[in-house]
């Protein structure tokens, strides 16, 4: 024990003292402040650019009342100069595009002969709402030559907005349900992020040391199970701690952001604002940055975090223990590409399925099998969580991981003490279940 105590200590400290790892533990929080503080930034200057949008109507349907201007587009008529004129303008750079109505007189037929030029190929948003102003006019004259009152129907449309209550009678809002998503997701990518990071640190590591024969030296006193253990608990170990160091500067950031908000954070945490409160919040001019720190408040946090270091100690462990076989297995880096893919593939599986089914119905049968299913339910049960998840489901689930990971562990151990000193072959999947089965 003290041996595999002093590898711990060994892998622990050289990771922490690593110049990458030290700059990363407090760059990092920074950087994904500044991404998104940036890309707020980039789509704001993006929206306040205005494209003038020059429109030939041939058609004689539409009128300038048809076309408004909007934040981000502005409508010029060049109807009687024509279509000709108006596309050399245009390519000569005054406008962004030219929008030609041609003249048709079935409104069916017009819906699919609108065309739009431009130099530049358009973006989503932009024919959208090109798509838009034209659906509108077109419906419009259907309605009336089909006979219909065009008031009427306008009078007759009623928007609903469903309160979100549990059986206690507790409300709740929409802003919530979107809050419930975003932490899940961000958990989830965290988890994988931490996972192939430190988990091909230890693969990385393996190599090096095999590569250098150093691994000689040290399984001459200390057991194969022992140095696969020590690295995965060294880098585990070194991994939560920037974690936690990651947790302490973000929760350092929040209180900051609070008091630059005027958001009182003691007070958020013992009230239950409803659905009803937020609205009115917003009509007196309340920030949406307070209402969103406000309803963060609301979510299983301290529940969250639990589960979190939960998941990723065990996931850290689990596929740790598998990249570690990996790199006992291999000379080289490149050669352990060949068995890279089957482990990545549920990790990737994981997050696909938790951000394409999890966020649509987080407890239908695909995100409940796959958060117990032990190579995905580090991420997909972390994504379930925020939605409200029992207690049973999730010892289920804590269960089959630890039980998985013990086999794996029992698996990779017996690939690791005998690749560990093989040298000069490229091994084959062929030749891991020859060591697997090796008992002596």
């Amino acid at each position: 024990m003290s041996k595999l105590k002093l590898i711990i200590q060994r892998e622990f400290i050289a990771r922490v003292k690593n110049k990458s790892f030290i700059i990363m533990t407090f760059l990092s929080p920074l950087l994904m402040i500044g991404m998104g503080v940036l890309i707020a930034f980039l789509t704001k200057k993006n929206e306040s650019k205005i494209k003038e949008i020059a429109y030939v109507d041939s058609s004689e349907l539409f009128s300038k009342k048809d076309f408004k201007d909007t934040k981000t587009i502005k409508y010029v008529d060049y109807t009687k100069l024509g279509l000709d004129e108006t596309k050399k303008k245009v390519e000569e750079g005054k406008h962004f595009g030219v929008l030609y109505l041609p003249k048709i007189d079935s409104l069916e037929v017009l819906a699919e002969s609108v065309e739009f030029f431009s130099k530049e190929t358009p973006g989503l948003s932009l024919m959208t709402n090109l798509e838009g102003t034209v659906n509108r006019k077109l419906r419009n004259l259907k309605m009336k030559e089909l006979g219909m009152d065009e008031q009427k129907i306008k009078a007759s449309k009623i928007s609903s907005d469903i309160s979100f209550l549990n059986f206690s009678g507790e409300k709740t809002s929409k802003l919530v349900n979107r809050l419930k998503t975003l932490t899940g997701m961000v958990a989830g990518i965290l988890l994988m992020m931490f996972v192939m990071l430190h988990g091909t640190s230890v693969m990385r590591s393996i190599i090096e040391e095999k590569t250098s024969r150093i691994v000689e030296i040290i399984v001459s006193s200390v057991k194969p199970f022992q140095l696969m253990m020590g690295k995965i608990i060294g880098n585990g170990s070194a991994g939560i701690l920037q974690l936690l160091m990651w947790g302490v500067l973000l929760f350092v950031f929040s209180i900051i952001a609070s008091s630059v908000f005027g958001v009182d954070t003691g007070a958020m945490q013992n009230s239950n604002i409803s659905a009803e409160q937020l609205e009115v919040a917003k009509s007196i001019g309340v920030s949406k940055v307070q209402l969103m720190i406000s309803e963060i408040y609301k979510l299983p946090l301290l529940k969250l975090l639990l589960l979190f270091i939960f998941y990723f100690i065990g996931g850290f462990m689990l596929y740790s223990s598998l990249f570690a076989a990996i790199g006992a297995a291999v000379d080289n880096e490149a050669d352990s590409q060949q068995f890279m893919t089957p482990v990545m593939m549920p990790l990737m599986l994981g997050l696909y399925v938790g951000m394409f089914t999890v966020v649509n119905d987080a407890h239908g049968p695909i995100a409940v099998f796959f958060s117990h299913f032990p190579l995905t339910s580090p991420i997909v049960m972390l994504m379930r969580i925020p939605f409200g998840v029992a207690w049973w489901e999730i010892l289920i689930s804590m269960l089959l991981l630890v039980l998985t990971f013990v086999l794996i562990i029992w698996f990779a151990a017996k690939i690791y003490r005998v690749g560990i000193l093989m040298y000069g072959k490229k091994p084959t999947y062929k030749d891991l279940w020859k060591w697997i089965r090796y008992s002596s």
